[in-house]
């Protein structure tokens, strides 16, 4: 019994430290404030859906609100296999819709794929058909581009709540990813993104050879991206911190769904590059685990 306290107490303390490193880390990310500079950057936004006909209208209901020129934008929204055909609408910006290419182990994948070949400009942002952007989202990634020269920049996603108790703790649950998205980019350890909110240049992308080698896993779109950005070019990849760069987003309705979102966001952890990703993630594991058992001890 000693020796199975003393392990948890080893588990504990390394858990403990992480979470001090990623706080030390999240600190050091500044909140970014945009500017009055003229906007510059042409963005083509991707957006893979499907059967979201009721989720879509309040997406590009939300980007025809954007504070951002027309015309230095287009919108490309990637069917795969609806059952229904989505119309679009009159809108005054640049906006289309093509089926999905279907090449790989992962629709998603291909949806970006299928529309980062006809896109218009060099800035892919990718996005939810279940988001809502804020007004000043194109003009605070034009303004960080502009004075920051990167790459590839990852952004902050929060959720649209009820206030009822699974909203909440899916609220909780992603306020903590987020804080160990940033943590790990302040500290120079980036791993983990989101792709509701995620951009990068096309050059870039076609540099890494986009998702070459992780084609065959489902998910991933945007963690095996960044980690290969990491690897090739690490000084480019950014996080962009700022509230009018967040994206809204749905939580899960039901428990089952959440588990099952959980498990396949999970799933891609075994895939991580690089040590200090794999060790925070068996740290969560573990110390999540200890808890369970240290229950069972009590009552034995």
């Amino acid at each position: 019994m000693e020796i199975l306290i003393f392990i948890f107490w080893i588990i504990a303390l390394v858990y403990f430290m992480n979470i001090l490193w990623l706080i030390l880390g999240f600190s050091k990310v500044k909140n970014f404030e945009i500017s009055d500079v003229v906007p510059k950057t042409k963005f083509t936004i991707i957006v893979p859906f499907r059967n979201e006909a009721e989720s879509l209208p309040k997406l590009l209901h939300s980007i025809s609100m954007l504070d951002y020129p027309m015309d230095l934008f287009e919108v490309i929204l990637v069917d795969d296999a609806s059952d229904f055909r989505f119309q679009i609408l009159d809108f005054r910006f640049q906006i289309s819709l093509i089926d999905n290419f279907r090449s790989s182990n992962s629709p998603k994948k291909d949806a970006i794929n299928t529309a980062i070949a006809i896109s218009k400009y060099n800035w892919i942002i990718t996005t939810d058909a279940d988001c809502v952007v804020e007004p000043e989202w194109l003009k605070t990634f034009d303004n960080f581009i502009q004075e920051n020269n990167p790459k590839m920049i990852a952004a902050g996603v929060f959720y649209k709540t009820n206030k009822n108790f699974l909203d909440c703790f899916q609220q909780l649950d992603l306020l903590s990813l987020q804080g160990t998205t940033i943590g790990s980019f302040g500290n120079g350890n980036g791993f983990m993104c989101n792709g509701a909110n995620f951009c990068y240049q096309k050059s870039f992308f076609y540099k890494l050879k986009g998702f070459e080698g992780n084609s065959n896993i489902a998910s991933g779109d945007d963690v095996f991206l960044l980690q290969k950005a990491i690897e090739n070019n690490p000084e480019t990849v950014c996080f962009l911190k700022s509230e009018t760069a967040v994206v809204e987003t749905q939580t899960m309705k039901t428990w089952g769904d959440l588990f099952y979102q959980r498990v396949r966001w999970a799933s891609k952890t075994a895939n991580y590059n690089g040590v200090y990703a794999k060790q925070l993630a068996l740290s969560v594991f573990l110390m999540n685990l200890i808890l369970v058992v240290g229950c069972g001890l009590l009552v034995y």
